[in-house]
C-alpha cells in the first residue's frame, strides 16, 4: 500500500515559517475567490451596455456563478480528503482562471454565462482552505486566530474589491475585471502549489460520484426553486412545484443510496447527528435573516428619497457596505482567537444576539435622515455578524467535522449557507412587498423584523449544536 502524502490523523505542528507560507497561499486563494464573487457588482450596468443585454440577462450570469459555487461546494471538499486538498485547490484555481478568460473574451451573454459557471467551480475555496489550515495547525488559540483571518477575507475585502471593479469597468471596460481576476487566480494557484503542503483526511475510500450527483440535483433544484419564488407575482408556480418534487425525490434517492454505499459522500449516521443538521439549520437561518437585509434592504433604504437618506448609488457603499465589510475584516481574527478560549458556541450566540439587536435598532432608522446612525449600525452588524457570526458558522463546519470524512461537513454547511442566502432574498423581499401596502416605510420595517425573527430562530437552533471540545482550551 502506498504511503499517504500526509497522515489522515492529526497533523504535527509545523514550523512557524511553513505556517506563514501556508497562510500567504490560503489568503491569496480566498482573495481570488472573493474578487470573483464581488468585484463584478459595480460593473453590471457596464456589461449591459457593452454586450447590448438587459439587466435581467446580466443578473442571470451572477445567479449562475453563485449556483455553480454552491453545488461544487457539496462534493469537492470530500474529494480533497481522498486525493489531496492542495491538488484539488490548485485545480479549482486554474479552472477559475479559465472561466475568467472565457468571460473576458465574451461577446454575448451566453459566452459570459459559460465563463461565470466555470468560475463558480471554485465555490469551496474557503472550506478547503480551512481544512488545509486545520491539518497543519492544531493548537486551539493559533488555529482560531488564523481561522478568523482566512474567513474574514471571505466576508469582503473592506469594499476595496467593489471599488476597484467600478474603476476598472469605467476606465477599461468590463473585460479588464476578468483579466485581473484571472491573473490573481493563477498567482494564487502558484502560491498554493509551492507554498502549501499536501494533506489528506479521513479514512481511505472511493469518491461517491453517484451520491454527489443526486445531492447536487437536489440542492440545485432547491436553489432554482427559491430563485423563482423570489419573483413573487411573476413566478412560474408550475415550475416551482416541479422543482419541489425534483428536490424531494432526488434527496430521497440520495438518502437511500448513502445507506447502501460502502463509501458514502455523507454517512447517514452523520446526517442524523446534531453536529450536521443543527449546524446546517443554524447556518441556513442565519444567512436567511441577515443576507438580504444587509445586501439589499439597507442599501435600498439608504438610497430611498422618501423614507431614507436619498444617497446616490456611488455614496451608498461608503455608508453601508464598506464599513460593514471593514468591521468584519478587523473583528474576524479577534473572534477566532476568543472562540478557542471562550467557546465557539458562546461566540456564535453572542454574535447572533448582537445582530438581532442591530437589525431591530435598524427598524427605527426608517424615516430618519441622520447618516451617522446608518453608518454606526452598519459597523455594529459588521462586527456582530461578519466578524463573529460568519466566522463561527464557517469554523464550526471544520472543527465539528468527523475524523473519517473531514470534508463532508464543511461542504454541507457551506451548501446550507448558500441556500440561506437564496432563501433570504425570497423571504425578506416577499415580506417587504406584502407590507408595502401600508406604506414604503412599513415595507422596510417588516422586512427587517422578518430578518430579526429568522435570526432568533438561528439562535435557538444553535443551542442544539454540540460543543467542539477538540478545538477549544479545556475549561
Amino acid at each position: 500500500m502506498s504511503t499517504p502524502l500526509t497522515s489522515r490523523g492529526p497533523a504535527l505542528a509545523p514550523r512557524t515559517a511553513s505556517v506563514t507560507a501556508l497562510m500567504v497561499a490560503l489568503l491569496a486563494s480566498c482573495f481570488a475567490f472573493q474578487l470573483n464573487a464581488s468585484m463584478l457588482s459595480p460593473a453590471l450596468v457596464t456589461i449591459e451596455h457593452e454586450l447590448g443585454a438587459t439587466g435581467a440577462q446580466v443578473a442571470l450570469t451572477q445567479t449562475a456563478f453563485f449556483t455553480s459555487a454552491a453545488l461544487t461546494t457539496l462534493f469537492l471538499p470530500r474529494l480533497g480528503d481522498l486525493i489531496g486538498r492542495r491538488k484539488v485547490l490548485v485545480s479549482m484555481l486554474i479552472v477559475m482562471a479559465l472561466g475568467c478568460v472565457i468571460a473576458a473574451l465574451a461577446t454575448n451573454i451566453p459566452m459570459l454565462l459559460i465563463g461565470r459557471v466555470i468560475q463558480g467551480a471554485s465555490g469551496p475555496v474557503v472550506p478547503m482552505c480551512l481544512l488545509m489550515l486545520r491539518s497543519q495547525v492544531t493548537e486551539p488559540k493559533k488555529y482560531g486566530t488564523l481561522l478568523g483571518v482566512v474567513t474574514a477575507v471571505n466576508g469582503g475585502i473592506a469594499g476595496v474589491d467593489a471599488l476597484a471593479g467600478g474603476w476598472l469597468a469605467g476606465n477599461f471596460g468590463f473585460a479588464s475585471i476578468f483579466w485581473v481576476m484571472g491573473a490573481v487566480a493563477l498567482l494564487a494557484a502558484i502560491f498554493v502549489r509551492f507554498m502549501a503542503p499536501e494533506s489528506l483526511g479521513g479514512t481511505a475510500g472511493k469518491m461517491d460520484w453517484w451520491g454527489s450527483a443526486l445531492l447536487v440535483i437536489s440542492v440545485g433544484a432547491a436553489l432554482i426553486m427559491i430563485n423563482e419564488i423570489g419573483n413573487l407575482a411573476a413566478a412560474n408556480w408550475a415550475l416551482v412545484a416541479i422543482l419541489a418534487v425534483v428536490t424531494a425525490v432526488s434527496f430521497w434517492l440520495f438518502w437511500r443510496l448513502e445507506n447502501r454505499s460502502a463509501h458514502p459522500l455523507v454517512a447517514p449516521a452523520q446526517l442524523k447527528h446534531r453536529s450536521t443538521w443543527a449546524l446546517a439549520s443554524t447556518s441556513l437561518l442565519t444567512l436567511a435573516g441577515v443576507f438580504a437585509v444587509m445586501n439589499g434592504i439597507l442599501p435600498a433604504l439608504a438610497q430611498d428619497t422618501e423614507v431614507g437618506l436619498g444617497l446616490g448609488a456611488g455614496e451608498v457603499a461608503w455608508w453601508t457596505l464598506t464599513p460593514y465589510a471593514l468591521a468584519g475584516l478587523l473583528m474576524g481574527p479577534v473572534s477566532g482567537r476568543l472562540a478557542a478560549s471562550f467557546g465557539y458556541l458562546r461566540m456564535l450566540r453572542i454574535g447572533l444576539s448582537l445582530t438581532v439587536l442591530g437589525i431591530v435598532a435598524m427598524v427605527f432608522t426608517v424615516g430618519s435622515d441622520i447618516r451617522v446612525i446608518i453608518l454606526l449600525l452598519s459597523i455594529a452588524i459588521g462586527i456582530s455578524y461578519a466578524g463573529i457570526g460568519n466566522i463561527m458558522i464557517n469554523g464550526l463546519g471544520v472543527v465539528l467535522s468527523p475524523k473519517e470524512a473531514p470534508g463532508s461537513l464543511p461542504g454541507l454547511n457551506t451548501g446550507a449557507i448558500n441556500l440561506g442566502a437564496g432563501v433570504s432574498f425570497a423571504v425578506i423581499y416577499a415580506v417587504q412587498t406584502a407590507f408595502s401596502g401600508g406604506g414604503t416605510a412599513a415595507g422596510y420595517q417588516a422586512a427587517m423584523v422578518a430578518g430579526a425573527i429568522l435570526l432568533v430562530g438561528a439562535l435557538l437552533m444553535s443551542s442544539l449544536i454540540p460543543r467542539p471540545t477538540n478545538a477549544e482550551i479545556s475549561r
